[in-house]
């Protein structure tokens, strides 16, 4: 039992180390990726603590040698998923009524684990089996993941400490609580971070989960599941299931129990799971709350007196760091007559510069796209391109799997403002351009705001600061964060809060109190500190 009132101290984000030639981190990176390649792992299913294998295996490899094999991944089915069931529910008595510092220490030690000895480790995993570069994978597979532990410890100090008012002879107050029933966590494979923040945040609240991590990502995935036993996550609080979407899905949504689902990945897949809960809402003993994050088709758009530069540049960054395959990646994008001349002899030339091949090779900017499925969905949009009386390719289009598989940066440019790339998402390294009149401003922005269903990132460029305010308020509803003069990519926890709307998700803000509210109960209570002794009012005398 606590003696006292634990406050988390507001924590710092993680610095990134530069890995930057002659530095000691690039000869320790290198030997960690040297290390981890040497041998083949055997990933299980983990219930209650206790490793599974199943049987039904699946080979890990790396997307940009997809020969080389990493190991092997058991996958879970029905009968895996109901003994993950019966170990949350068993498990969340005892994880409940742990006090919450507690569960909030586990945390802030798994964050200290992945920024200390396994640092190196876990950004050669991310770089191994997702083709991350060493800053791609530094800023999230160790920063953001670190951040995301220590602030949502923080933020929910914040959320105890937050009671309401009491007046004379009453003492008010609020308590909050897991939910009744089991969550359920489902990952995707570009962000170990997000694959480590949506189960723990889950269960900081008190709630135990079945976690199933994206098979594609599962490299990474695995260490942060053994990180965080090491950290001291007790048994049955987190059970990981990889598997296949509906062996794992469709048993877990027919369990009464179910109180919560948090997921990241595909706005079809998303609707689905959301379907299928309303389905069967008449099952459960709750009613599940539900958070997704679906995808985007971000856009920037220039101001005729945007910095051309300025525009080319966070155009490169935002379409092709980590190959396009971020939710928030820039994939369309409006410029104006006169200025896309410089532009595009800026981002082109720009582009020449760009090393596709083996993250290995520390001068490589780009990897490969994560998988052959994902390959073939971006080369049927490229070759769709290709044919198309309406789109000019004007740089990359190619691709090939032969070694990895391999898509590279495009840049096309069509003067249908709806065609087919400016509205689907692709999750690749393709940006496509639309130009507009000058005198068109307007109707471009109009566009920009009504030609995709998503709302997840958007960038707008000027120097014109009227015209900012004017973009800002004109596009308040076309993303869920939004940049000004910058790329519209890289949201770092407790300062850019990330989540969009449409059918880019519930918009409850990774990374910030709102979402960890979403998995939290409150209970008001009111104690009466002077009872009355008769039932009469005042005015009846």
């Amino acid at each position: 039992m606590s003696t006292a009132y634990f406050k988390v101290p507001k924590p710092y984000n993680e610095p990134y180390l530069s890995y930057a030639p002659g530095t000691p981190e690039r000869d320790k990176l290198k030997a960690a990726i040297e290390q981890l390649k040497s041998k083949e792992i055997e990933i299980p299913v983990i219930i209650g603590g206790k490793a599974i294998k199943t049987g039904r295996t699946e080979n890990v490899v790396m997307p940009h040698n997809h020969k080389h094999k990493l190991g092997v991944v058991h996958k879970a089915g029905e009968k895996e998923v109901k003994l993950a069931i019966k170990s949350c529910l068993e498990a969340r008595a005892q994880w409940a009524a742990m006090p919450w510092e507690h569960r909030a220490s586990i945390l802030l030690k798994a964050a200290d684990i992945i920024t200390g000895p396994e640092r190196f480790n876990m950004n050669a995993a991310t770089m191994l089996g997702q083709s991350k570069t060493p800053h791609q994978s530094e800023i999230e597979a160790v920063g953001e993941i670190a951040d995301f532990f220590r602030f949502n410890a923080y933020y929910l100090t914040r959320i105890m400490s937050d009671q309401p008012s009491s007046p004379n002879e009453t003492w008010n107050r609020v308590e909050y609580r897991g939910l009744e029933g089991f969550m359920f966590a489902v990952t995707p494979f570009n962000f170990t971070a997000i694959a480590g923040n949506l189960p723990t945040s889950m269960a900081l609240c008190g709630n135990t989960v079945i976690w199933k991590p994206a098979t594609s990502s599962v490299y990474s995935s695995y260490m942060v599941m053994q990180i965080l036993e090491r950290a001291g996550m007790p048994p049955g609080v987190i059970n990981f299931l990889p598997g296949d979407g509906p062996d794992v899905g469709n048993p877990v949504f027919e369990d009464e129990n179910l109180a919560g689902l948090q997921f990241t990945g595909s706005t079809k897949t998303f609707q689905h799971m959301w379907k299928t809960i309303g389905t069967n809402i008449h099952r459960y003993k709750t009613y599940p709350r539900i958070v997704g994050e679906t995808g985007g088709k971000d856009f920037i758009f220039a101001h005729p007196t945007a910095d051309t530069t300025e525009v080319a540049i966070a155009a490169l960054r935002g379409a092709f760091e980590f190959q396009g395959q971020k939710c928030s990646a820039a994939s369309r994008m409006y410029v104006p007559k006169s200025l896309w001349g410089d532009i595009k002899n800026t981002l082109l030339t720009e582009m020449k510069g760009i090393k596709m091949g083996d993250v290995e090779d520390f001068s490589t900017f780009m990897g490969a796209v994560i998988d052959k499925k994902a390959f073939d969905n971006i080369a049927s949009y490229l070759d769709y391109a290709k044919k198309s009386d309406e789109a000019t390719i004007l740089a990359g289009g190619g691709y090939d799997d032969s070694t990895g598989y391999f898509v590279e940066p495009t840049v096309i440019e069509t003067t249908n403002p709806r065609f087919k790339t400016m509205e689907e998402e692709i999750f690749g390294p393709v940006l496509t351009v639309y130009v507009y009149e000058d005198s068109a401003l307007d109707d471009a922005l109009e566009l920009c705001d009504t030609t995709s269903p998503y709302a997840l990132t958007g960038a707008i460029f000027a120097k014109d600061r009227y015209a900012l305010t004017m973009m800002a308020d004109r596009l308040k509803n076309a993303a869920g964060n939004f940049y000004i003069n910058d790329k519209p990519t890289g949201a770092i926890v407790d300062q850019q809060p990330f989540g969009g709307g449409r059918a880019s998700g519930t918009n409850d803000k990774a990374g910030s109190m709102q979402n960890l509210l979403r998995w939290l109960s409150a209970r008001s209570i009111k104690e009466n500190l002077n009872p009355p002794t008769s039932w009469k009012y005042p005015y009846m005398g």
